[in-house]
């Protein structure tokens, strides 16, 4: 069996192979967030053929302030909970698991309320936003909580906390944008304090036996960015606080690599994750070929392999990619 279709156990998650259909936001919900027909019909496409192990849903949004924009898919509601429930229980039917990410925009919010400024960690140049004080920071934590709840009501198999791309999480880990000095601002430990509040919440939310995965923006590749190193510090503490996978991708650079263009660009980040924490680590990016996504898996660089846009562009390509394995 090549290691790409051998099972994996995610804290009690049963994934009958090693491949992930990782969050690629849609703009399909209607204009309030609410689940549509054109949401769940993508995913009736994307998951019918039976062959991935999860599906890590696009980014959802915790609250209108944390919107990052028009027909993203809500989850700041009690009332998007029978909405959602049709994209679970969709995914389950087709055989895989299903897991939401739930995610506030900061500086990059684009609530369909005018008058709601965006919100971040520190005033940026030419910009009009408003910088997070404590209350602020409390309601956030709060709306991560709920939000989190609701996808565990929804009859999601787990919940992801985005921390990558720029979005507010990553704005408070990142000090090319997190200018702070108070005790969320400065050190490392002081620009992860908000996502430990906050996995600490939602695991209160939740309880101890539901999963909770973490997409971290685990470098910037810029001077002054985030590194691999501060990577690896954050990862250990993140899993002391409850956090059962690590899904890895860029930070300020976006979910592209500015100089690695080979299949899995992220993987010297991933490797080195997984020598840090005993969490399964998720790696993706620019995967096309399941030869080279099982050599990846073989050198011990990464436990789950995230293939979007070669899913994205033709929804039979991994079935018959997996076909091509067996022959």
């Amino acid at each position: 069996m090549r290691k790409i279709t051998s099972p994996l156990n995610v804290k009690n998650l049963n994934l009958k192979n090693r491949i992930v259909l990782p969050p690629m936001a849609t703009a399909k919900a209607l204009e309030d967030g609410s689940m549509s027909e054109e949401i769940l019909s993508y995913y009736d496409e994307k998951t019918r053929d039976g062959d991935l192990a999860l599906v890590i849903v696009e980014h959802s949004f915790i609250s209108e302030e944390g919107r990052a924009n028009k027909k993203q898919i809500s989850v700041a509601s009690d009332d998007m909970v029978e909405g959602l429930k049709k994209l679970s229980a969709l995914l389950h039917k087709n055989g895989t698991l299903g897991v939401m990410q739930i995610n506030h925009a900061g500086l990059y919010a684009k609530p369909n309320d005018p008058f709601i400024l965006p919100a971040g960690p520190s005033a940026l140049p030419g910009q009009n936003i408003h910088v997070l004080g404590e209350e602020g920071i409390v309601q956030i934590i709060a709306d991560f909580a709920q939000a989190a709840r609701r996808c565990r009501d929804a009859g999601f198999d787990g919940v992801e906390i985005h921390s990558a791309h720029g979005y507010l999480l990553n704005q408070f880990y990142s000090p090319l944008i997190n200018k702070r000095t108070d005790a969320y601002g400065g050190s490392l430990t002081n620009r992860i304090r908000l996502h430990m509040e906050i996995i600490q919440a939602v695991r209160k939310a939740v309880g101890s036996d539901y999963p909770v995965f973490l997409r971290l923006g685990a470098c910037d590749y810029k001077e002054g960015g985030t590194t691999i190193e501060d990577s690896v510090y954050a990862s250990r503490i993140f899993e002391k606080e409850g956090v059962d996978l690590l899904d890895i991708s860029g930070g300020y650079c976006g979910y592209v690599h500015p100089t690695e263009k080979s299949q899995g660009y992220f993987r010297e980040i991933t490797e080195e994750l997984k020598k840090a924490v005993d969490i399964p680590v998720l790696l993706t990016g620019g995967i096309t070929d399941l030869d080279a996504a099982d050599a990846i898996l073989e050198k011990n660089q990464t436990d789950l392999i995230g293939i979007g846009r070669a899913i994205y562009k033709d929804s039979h390509w991994l079935h018959e990619a997996l076909e091509k394995l067996k022959k």
